[in-house]
C-alpha cells in the first residue's frame, strides 16, 4: 500500500530529516513491496513549490535509501508509491505540483476517460498516467474557481464517488502555509497527531519512523515548536494519534489552527472492492506486513 506522511509546523519554518526508505535490515523485503517511488514536497522561502522524487526502488540503489535528505520548511509531504495506474517514471511520481499546491495520494479511481472528458481543457495540468493527477487537475480547477481549497477537495471528490468507480481516495494537499488531508471512504486508514511542543514529555525532537519500514523523519526543532502530523499508520507511541473518519477532511491552517468536518458522508456509488481490481493494483493496494 502506498504510503502518505504530512507534517505541519506553519507559520514556522523547521528542519527536518527525511528517510524516504528507511535503512534497516528488513529494507530490501520491504522495498520490493513498495517498489515504484519515492518523493519529498516543501516549499521555499518565497513559497516556491520544491519536489524531489524518483521513480526507483532501495533493492535497486541501496546508497540512495541510506540517503538522509534535509529540508528546511513549515509543511512537507511524503510518498512511497506502488503503482496501480501510470508506469514508474518521474511524471508518475507522487507528489505532483499544481498551481503552487503538492498533493499526494493513495487509492484507486477507475473511469479516467470520462475523467479526463470531464476536466476538458484542464487535462493541461496533468503530464502522467496516473489517477491521482487526474483527481488533483479537478480539484485544483475549483480551487482556482472558489479559492477555498477544503471546498475543492469535497466538490471534485464529490464528483469523483458520484461519477466514476471508487477504491479509495485518501490524500494529503499543502501549500506553503496549509495542509489539508481526506480519508474516503473507510478503505484505508489515516491518522492525525496534534503535537505539541515536545511530545507528550514536553521536551523531545521528533523522531517517527513506520512499521512498516519505509518513511522516517527526524527534527530537532519540534523539541520546541508544536506541529500536527498526517500518516498512513500511527508513527509511535504518542497516545494523540486519532484515525480520520470516513469522508473526513481535515485542514490544519498557520498557527495549528485545525478544522475538520465530515465532508463526504455518503459512501461511492460505484464501489469497487479488492476484487474488482487488476493483480497489479490489487498488491498495490493490500497493507504491507507490519514491522
Amino acid at each position: 500500500m502506498c504510503r502518505l506522511f504530512g507534517l505541519t509546523a506553519a507559520p514556522r519554518r523547521v528542519a527536518a530529516t527525511f528517510w524516504l526508505l528507511d535503512a534497516s535490515d528488513s529494507l530490501a523485503v520491504q522495498s520490493r513491496r513498495e517498489p515504484d517511488g519515492v518523493g519529498l514536497g516543501v516549499f521555499g522561502p518565497d513559497g516556491t513549490p520544491e519536489v524531489h522524487k524518483a521513480p526507483i526502488a532501495a533493492y535497486q540503489d541501496p546508497d540512495f535509501a541510506r540517503e538522509a535528505r534535509e529540508e528546511r520548511a513549515a509543511t512537507f509531504v511524503a510518498h512511497i508509491r506502488y503503482a496501480s495506474t501510470g508506469g514508474l517514471t518521474p511524471a508518475n511520481t507522487h507528489p505532483f505540483d499544481q498551481h503552487d499546491r503538492l498533493l499526494a495520494h493513495n487509492g484507486v479511481i477507475g473511469g479516467l476517460p470520462r475523467l479526463e472528458d470531464h476536466l476538458g481543457p484542464a487535462m493541461s495540468l496533468v503530464h502522467g498516467d496516473t489517477d491521482s493527477e487526474r483527481l488533483f487537475a479537478l480539484i485544483t480547477t475549483y480551487a482556482e474557481r472558489t479559492g477555498d481549497v477544503a471546498e475543492a477537495i469535497t466538490r471534485a471528490v464529490r464528483w469523483t464517488a458520484a461519477n466514476l468507480p471508487v477504491y479509495a481516495v485518501n490524500l494529503i494537499l499543502t501549500t506553503a502555509t496549509d495542509l489539508w488531508a481526506l480519508r474516503y471512504p473507510e478503505t484505508h486508514e489515516l491518522y492525525v497527531l496534534p503535537r505539541g511542543a515536545g511530545g507528550p514529555s514536553g521536551n523531545r525532537h521528533l523522531d517517527h519512523a513506520s512499521a512498516a519500514g519505509t518513511v522516517r523523519v527526524r527534527s530537532a526543532d519540534l523539541a520546541v515548536t508544536p506541529a500536527v502530523v498526517v500518516a498512513s499508520e500511527r508513527m509511535d507511541e504518542d497516545p494523540g494519534w486519532r484515525a480520520l473518519e470516513p469522508g473526513e477532511l481535515l485542514h490544519v491552517g498557520p498557527g495549528g489552527r485545525v478544522r475538520h468536518e465530515i465532508a463526504l458522508p455518503e459512501p461511492p456509488a460505484h464501489r469497487l472492492t479488492l476484487a474488482d481490481l487488476s493483480p497489479h493494483a490489487q498488491a498495490s493496494q493490500k497493507p504491507a506486513p507490519a514491522g
